[in-house]
């Protein structure tokens, strides 16, 4: 089963982002990477936008505009990806993960993503929907 539109998507994968905005140690270390990352997600389509110094997540096309990195994916490899299934390397080079703009500043939060996953699990679980669990 995948996401049933793209407001399920900003619940759930925008929600890993205002969870980590909260945390007191992930917090301050999200906004001082100074990034703002768009994902393009296809199957639902739909467009988030994590504003990290402006702690905040976006959905919409109209917000596309001031990212500095972009990656596009179908939702299921979305979703596994905050499982911590998709290493991200690999699905780049395979083409599942296309990146553009500032790959660096991107970069900077993989060491923040792994701690991550088990929030966006956890949600999964308390919302029974083991449907979307890889």
């Amino acid at each position: 089963m995948s996401f049933k539109d793209a407001d399920e998507i900003r619940k759930y994968i925008g929600g890993i982002f205002e969870a980590a905005f909260e945390d007191p140690e992930i917090g301050p270390k999200l906004v001082a990477t100074g990034v703002v990352l768009a994902f393009e997600f296809s199957g639902p389509d739909a467009v988030l936008v994590i504003d990290a110094p402006a702690r905040a997540v976006r959905l919409g096309a109209e917000h596309l505009a001031g990212s500095t990195a972009n990656m596009r994916m179908d939702a299921d490899t979305g979703n596994a990806y905050w499982q911590g299934k998709v290493n991200l390397p690999f699905a780049m080079a395979r083409g599942r993960i296309k990146v553009s703009g500032n790959v660096a500043s991107m970069l900077k939060l993989a060491p923040l993503g792994s701690r991550l996953y088990p929030v966006y699990v956890e949600q999964l679980r308390r919302d029974g929907r083991a449907d979307l669990l890889v």
